[in-house]
């Protein structure tokens, strides 16, 4: 028998169990996350006796006699002041992480109301976010510090518009532990699901007997593939991913289900998996893109192991580099990386009393999983439902199935409802990463440092699966050569079957591979022509009416010069500076249908703003707002968003290409037209059940069209950042300028350019994804992801030049943040030492964790 106090009441448990476990399942509250449960992510901290601690960690014989506090447990007072500093500092991006935030905070304003930078960036060390890039976290720190010494009054209701810093209408809920996300869901009844993985990446299965495993009590159902009614294959684009291998096929990577079992607990379902007996061959297994292409190699899948290929050509480029001044060829090395969201996947499947399947997923597409799940039950598309709660970040992570079809299947089965949630090591094991690259790069120049040609050979490692291989591959060829004008380019990709995990979309979708050797390759130029790196980029980047590598002509909102002369004078200060440029388009484009959906709906007296599109952490919902208030000339607490469902909201297509805030926006700006005519003759009050929609089509051009200029992506955003390094090589700051056409909300944006500028340096100096026989040998802990204390001084430029009427003239930026961020890394360790470092994670520097 254990007793404590929890949150002001005595409590007793009369077991030793995880503290984390007994806090989620027990006692149920929501705000102590379970992001890693390894002691490394901080989701959930807890105040035990007054120290900042990770329940994961802890059980409840440790906390015996003790006084435990959690967010709920915070005064009203304190919940206040919590939730509006979070909000107004723009701390709170998809929130899965913030509660545990909040807990290392009071930790540390419990002992000084006065902390200094460095004391915020210390307590915060034990908390992971991959969202926000830390500084409006530590920013929020010192508010709440302020309003506790100071007072504090909450604001009053303001009308937000666009361009206002309109602080997330999701954040208080998300700070108090309040929001939903899919693990915090509890159904009377519900089972647990757990699944039987391969025993290797690449084995011969010759039989699966769960016989013993189906005696267990407390096991309610084992399926196989044989148990599948629809199409055991998914896949986005390429129908090429098996739910479950079946006896007699191969797996192709550690992630393969063999079995899924659905039990009354997480332990019976556990102990069920260890019980399934498999029979199989282990066979080598294919690590490298070079030894798949190989002529003797197995084929991986029927129609080989060359996935795609993508080539993009103008000019002539061998005449060109055969005249050139200079020439720089570099062969250039990116590795897969794990999008480490703070939330492991998660889905609960609901089987209802007519028969039909409601499913609430954490994903990037409700409308996507609906598909998937309808073909895979063979059931009519008005037999499931999806429905999303809140998602814990996603950065592409979070488009292909891990845990829905499971789940689906397993209640489909049992006729009770089935929660999957993946243990983090599972996460990390199971969905697609970043592709890793090998690239080499040919650019040429004349004496005055004017390109005039690329050539490049980028080859994707995609793993087991296609995913998003093909549209990954693609961005990362038709950004290859930069924002530059050059006439004459040569790119050839190519993306490779391996046994390795699969790899598919990752913020910035290729182009963070293929930027940083082109922008690495301008650097060498450079120095062969006796230029600067700004000065190399300014007498090549693109302006309006000018042609692209990709044949494009920018348009008139281009600003890639105006991000240049915003950077300079940081780049100027400093010897141990390094720039790089990157563009990134926004929507699906290259001839493919996008379309961006809303409906505004009158209920209750607000309009409320319906649409399947993806909140993942970017704020969606509130640019989504400040878009209706600024159409129409409603006050903000007016409307409400209503939470993607496909029985109820229209599809708006994924939550990628950085194409919401324009497709979306569009939509809602076009619904919010015809709502404002209907607002000019009558009282909101009097439109009530009234609905108005709106629709945005991208229209442009396929990849290989026959036109000079093909038009690939309706809109582009430029950036130039810049590294400054000490004279040991330490990160001191970093400067974002970033083509952002028109802010929406600059605090959400600007959370964006931090965020992804965090995750950039990540990428450059210390994350890394070793495999072994096609096997993660990493844990969330030993990933290399960047805490507090690693991250310098980040200066957000925002350049707002673009005039065009879509979407007021947004420009998506959720990708474009990360990308060319290792390459400024890489520029400046340059200047540095003068050492060419060709592979990521650079070698040799502070940070590098093998020396």
């Amino acid at each position: 028998m254990y007793s404590f106090i929890l949150n002001g009441q005595p409590t007793v448990c009369d077991k030793e169990i995880n503290l984390l476990e007994y806090l989620r399942e027990v006692v149920r509250l929501t705000s102590v996350k379970n992001g890693c449960a390894e002691g490394a992510c901080g989701a959930c901290m807890v105040l035990l006796d007054g120290k900042a601690m990770r329940a994961c960690v802890l059980t409840t014989a440790k906390i015996n006699g003790k006084t435990l506090l959690t967010v709920e447990g915070l005064s009203e007072q304190e919940k206040s002041i919590y939730s509006w500093a979070f909000a107004a500092a723009g701390a709170v991006q998809c929130g899965f992480c913030i509660p545990g935030m909040v807990i290392s905070t009071k930790a540390l304003l419990d002992k000084t109301l006065d902390p200094s930078q460095d004391e915020v960036k210390k307590a915060l060390l034990g908390n992971i976010c991959r969202c926000t890039g830390y500084v409006k976290i530590e920013q929020a720190v010192l508010l709440v510090a302020k309003a506790l010494r100071e007072g504090y009054i909450p604001p009053t209701n303001v009308n937000y518009k666009v361009g206002d810093r309109m602080p997330r209408i999701d954040a208080k809920d998300k700070v108090l532990g309040l929001a939903e996300y899919v693990d915090d869901m509890y159904v009377e009844g519900m089972l647990h699901a757990a699944v039987l993985r391969a025993p290797s990446a690449r084995a011969l299965i010759k039989s699966i007997d769960t016989s013993t495993a189906q005696t267990l009590p407390g096991v309610e159902a084992i399926i196989t593939a044989r148990d599948i009614p629809g199409r055991r294959h998914q896949g986005h684009i390429v129908p090429d991913w098996p739910a479950f291998i079946a006896a007699g096929e191969e797996t192709r990577y550690i992630g393969d289900a063999l079995a899924a079992v659905a039990a009354t607990s997480k332990k019976i379902a556990q102990e069920a998996i260890k019980l399934i007996k498999v029979d199989y061959e282990e066979l080598n297994p294919l690590t490298s893109p070079s030894q798949a292409l190989a002529d003797n190699a197995p084929q991986l899948h029927p129609k080989g192991n060359l996935l795609a290929k993508t080539v993009l050509k103008r000019g002539n480029v061998d005449a060109a580099i055969t005249k050139a001044t200079h020439v720089v060829t570099q062969h250039y090395t990116t590795p897969a990386t794990e999008h480490a969201f703070l939330e492991p996947e998660s889905a609960l499947a609901v089987l209802n009393v007519d028969g039909t399947l409601t499913v609430y997923t954490s994903g990037q597409n409700v409308y996507d999983d609906h598909h998937a799940l309808v073909s895979l039950l063979g059931v009519d598309e008005n037999h499931v439902r999806i429905i999303s709660k809140v998602v814990g970040g996603g950065f592409g992570g979070k488009e292909d199935l891990s845990v829905q079809h499971h789940a689906a299947l397993l209640a489909w089965h049992t006729k009770k409802p089935v929660k999957n949630t993946l243990a983090r090591q599972d996460s990390i094991n199971i969905h697609p990463k970043r592709h890793a690259m090998e690239l080499e790069f040919t650019t040429a120049c004349d004496e005055n440092g004017i390109i005039t040609a690329v050539k490049a050979q980028l080859i994707a490692d995609t793993g087991a699966y296609a995913s998003l291989c093909g549209p990954v591959l693609q961005r990362a060829c038709t950004h290859a050569a930069g924002p530059y004008q050059i006439e004459n380019v040569d790119i050839v990709g190519l993306g490779v079957y391996t046994n390795n995990p699969p790899a598919g979309a990752f913020r910035g979708f290729g182009v963070t591979q293929s930027c940083f050797a082109m922008e690495t390759n301008i650097n060498l130029l450079a120095e062969k022509v006796g230029i600067s790196q700004w000065e190399i980029r300014w007498r090549n980047a693109i302006e309006p009416g000018k042609v692209l590598p990709n044949g494009q002509i920018a348009d008139q909102g281009t600003a890639l010069k105006e991000t240049l002369l915003a950077v300079k004078a940081a780049f100027d200060a400093s010897p141990y500076a390094g720039l790089a440029c990157a563009m990134k388009n926004a929507g699906i484009g290259v001839g493919l249908p996008d379309i961006g959906r809303a409906k505004i709906k009158i209920e209750d007296g607000k309009a409320v703003i319906l649409t399947g599109a993806a909140c993942i952490g970017q704020g969606l919902a509130t640019a989504m707002t400040q878009i209706l208030c600024e159409t129409t000339g409603l006050d903000y607490f007016q409307t409400a968003m209503a939470v993607p469902d496909t029985y109820l909201t229209p599809n708006s297509g994924t939550t990628t290409a950085s194409r919401q805030t324009v497709f979306t926006g569009e939509a809602v700006r076009r619904a919010a037209l015809k709502l404002r005519e209907a607002l000019a003759a009558t009282k909101i009050s009097e439109l009530e059940d009234r609905e108005f929609y709106g629709e945005y089509s991208g229209i442009t051009d396929p990849m290989g069209s026959d036109k000079l200029n093909p038009v690939s992506h309706v809109a582009y955003g430029y950036a130039s950042q810049v590294v400054i390094l000490n004279d040991v090589g330490k990160l001191v700051k970093v400067v974002a300028a970033h083509d952002v056409g028109k802010a929406i909300n600059p605090i959400g944006v600007e959370g964006q350019i931090e965020g992804g500028v965090v995750m950039g340096l990540g990428y450059a100096l210390t994350e890394d994804f070793p495999l072994k026989n096609g096997i993660p040998q990493v844990k969330f802990g030993t990933l290399g992801l960047f805490r507090a204390g690693n991250v310098p001084e980040i200066e957000s430029l925002l350049v707002e030049k673009n005039q065009a009427e879509l979407a007021y003239g947004a420009k998506g930026v959720g990708e474009i943040t990360a990308i060319p961020t290792a390459p400024a890394v890489a520029g400046a360790y340059f200047r540095l030492d003068r050492k060419i470092r060709p592979d990521l994670p650079l070698i040799q520097t502070p940070y590098s964790r093998k020396k």
